[in-house]
């Protein structure tokens, strides 16, 4: 592996503490919400970890930055974060700010162990200096373009707004559901109104409406005036990026919150280990934890057993990715190389989609892949 020059002061340590540079949109405008759960499993995890004794008798520490969900803020981090001597990055939620973590590290030889971005090209070019637990966005929306072929949708509209991700969105939507009989229609959020959505989906004759769209603004106005639409009750809502994961969701939309199915990174049953995180980590957010929670405690556990085993040199966790077998919270994590995909990727992350439940929202329904049905004992 080349190993790019670092820069100077890369390697400086106190020598109390192993440290993690941790990348988390904290502030607006960033989903704080999430940002908040992936924090809560990175800390949870290190304190886990030095409850445990720390990495060879020290310490592990992070060093939190706001990212803000700013690409430029997040690339600035990284270079003060590396120049702090951090052993490794973690974190970030929002995929294209990820991406600029990513080619930052990447171009200064900085392991980062990304927790929750999906945007399947991190870095323009192939690097061994990149991680990620979340699954490619063309795992993910593939699976979420099945669900819908599954439940009858073939005539798809989608509300977009200009962006890398939401464009990428789009178009692995398209391509999957081309090939087995759907379409799929754009909807400009820039040139339309709320109302003038309904008219189109009226228009169109779709039967499904994706949400590709900041929240809460203007998600939460769409969801309000389709539901509110005598013509359009049969249209299904969907938003395959997570937004109806947290609880802002449902503070903003009210009895509208409800039956929008979306993409979720959790396995049908937890390990053992994640029933027990799922405690802590409900105690310390005070509400129950998000699939990004898991993926921040999770990796911190992948940097830990890392950094254990082959020490803290940069050069040398970039080397052990492949050499992964962590049991995490949702299952083993290992590390493979996957067509299409830059960098090393956990090809495993368990995949959901699931709603919140009419009958009890704050209960998820998981709707696809079906949950296999319980069989009666006979005598």
């Amino acid at each position: 592996m080349n190993t790019p020059p670092s820069p100077p002061g890369a390697q400086r340590s106190d020598g109390s503490s192993v440290r993690i540079g941790a990348l988390v949109p904290l502030t607006r405008p960033g989903w704080v919400e999430a940002g908040q759960h992936l924090l809560a499993g990175l800390e949870l995890a290190v304190r886990d970890v030095n409850d445990a004794g720390g990495i060879g008798g020290r310490p592990l520490e992070l060093v939190v930055r706001d990212t803000a969900a700013d690409p430029q803020r997040a690339a600035a981090a990284v270079d003060e974060l590396a120049r702090l001597g951090v052993t490794a990055l973690a974190g970030e939620y929002h995929s294209v700010v990820a991406r600029a973590a990513a080619t930052r590290a990447d171009a200064l030889g900085l392991p980062f162990l990304c927790s929750s971005a999906v945007l399947d090209t991190l870095t323009e070019q192939p690097t061994e200096w990149v991680a990620r637990l979340s699954p490619p966005q063309s795992r993910g929306w593939q699976v979420y373009a099945d669900f819908l072929l599954g439940a009858g949708h073939r005539r798809i509209a989608v509300a977009t707004q200009p962006s890398i991700y939401w464009a990428s969105g789009t178009r692995v939507l398209r391509n999957h559901l081309a090939t087995r009989g759907g379409a799929v229609t754009e909807l400009d959020m820039s040139a339309l109104t709320p109302t003038a959505v309904c008219d189109e989906l009226v228009d169109q004759r779709a039967t499904a409406l994706l949400l590709l769209v900041g929240h809460p603004e203007p998600a939460a106005s769409i969801v309000r005036s389709v539901r509110r639409d005598q013509r359009l009750t049969e249209v299904m809502i969907g938003a395959p990026a997570g937004q109806p994961e947290f609880a802002e969701w449902a503070t903003s939309l009210g009895d509208a919150d409800t039956a929008i199915p979306f993409l979720r990174y959790l396995p049908e049953r937890l390990s053992p280990l994640g029933a027990r995180v799922e405690t802590a980590l409900r105690e310390r957010l005070a509400e129950a934890p998000s699939f990004v929670a898991y993926e921040g405690y999770d990796t911190v556990a992948v940097l830990a057993d890392v950094l254990r085993s082959h020490g803290t040199d940069r050069a040398h966790t970039a080397e052990s990715w492949p050499g992964v077998a962590v049991e995490g919270t949702r299952g083993q994590i290992q590390f493979s190389r996957v067509p299409g995909i830059s960098v090393w990727q956990w090809a495993r992350t368990p995949i959901q989609v699931v709603d919140r439940d009419p009958a009890e929202p704050d209960r998820f329904r998981i709707l696809f892949p079906s949950p296999p049905k319980v069989r009666n004992r006979t005598s």
